[in-house]
């Protein structure tokens, strides 16, 4: 059970960050339609290649139950479970931020039993249809509505735009720490705050970007390598905010007090300097 809330809002990436791998590849290639795959993804985005790929696996015969049973064993370091469950214990709120689907993250995260650990997926929708084929569609309808966005984002989502949009539903006390690793994670780092912690993947495509534009992120940057790592790292920085919320708030709870004593002597002070005269 969650102890009472704090300040905190953690947002994580969910490929290469929570699990170990991509969930698009993994599902492509444990079926055994990597080949097919490979050629239709110089012809079109990613995003469409992949809800292509889910028309040709129903097709092959390939059901949902064989999709879901691909998810259930995808490699996750066991670090990081315990990291997703210790952060929401000491009172974090968890979103998550992904360019994967809504079906692939819900099973995943059911299978480890962290699925109540989030209030929000931010994600390109996946549905089953009455035929029993997973569709994927953009997040974004990028042939009638394209973000716009200048920075290196797919085209069926802007992270930047996504964390904006999180961040105007926050609270102005709210302190964000935010954990990718892919490219399109730049563009989110380059929103948050200097109040906010960036907690990028090191040696990983994110990671690149932020080492050649350092000066233009305003957070303070903590990464991780590995499972082990994150947890370390997150831990350390959740129990730091925590503690410093604490100490602030006995500061104020002691200065209030002193405050409530001297009301009173001052008052009596008045009254004494008046019975005197």
């Amino acid at each position: 059970m969650a102890l009472a809330g704090n300040n905190i809002v953690v947002v994580f990436d969910f490929d290469k960050t929570i699990i170990d791998v991509d969930s698009d590849n993994w599902v492509i290639d444990e079926l055994g339609f990597t080949d097919m795959f490979n050629q239709l993804l110089p012809t079109m985005p990613w995003n469409l290649v992949m809800d292509k790929m889910m028309g040709e696996i129903h097709a092959q015969g390939k059901t949902i139950q064989d999709i879901s049973a691909v998810l259930k064993r995808i490699p996750i370091h066991p670090r990081v479970v315990s990291a997703i469950k210790e952060a929401r214990a000491l009172g974090c709120e968890l979103r998550i931020l992904s360019d994967a689907n809504t079906f692939f993250i819900e099973v995943i995260l059911e299978h480890l039993g962290l699925r109540e650990c989030f209030s929000e997926i931010n994600t390109n929708p996946g549905f089953v249809d009455g035929e029993g084929r997973l569709n994927i569609s953009p997040y974004v309808d990028f042939t009638n509505c394209p973000h716009g966005c200048p920075n290196p984002c797919p085209p069926n989502m802007c992270k930047g735009v996504i964390l904006e949009r999180i961040q105007a539903s926050l609270g102005a006390e709210k302190i964000m720490i935010y954990l990718g690793d892919g490219l399109g994670d730049y563009c989110s780092s380059l929103r948050l705050k200097e109040r906010d912690y960036l907690m990028p993947r090191k040696d990983f495509p994110v990671w690149t970007s932020i080492c050649d534009s350092m000066m233009l992120i305003k957070a303070k940057i903590q990464e991780w390598a590995d499972g082990a790592d994150l947890e370390k790292v997150l831990l350390e920085i959740i129990n730091k905010i925590v503690s410093r919320e604490k100490q602030v708030a006995e500061l104020l709870s002691r200065d209030y007090k002193l405050e409530a004593i001297s009301m009173p002597a001052q008052e009596n002070s008045i009254q004494v300097l008046s019975v005197t005269q």
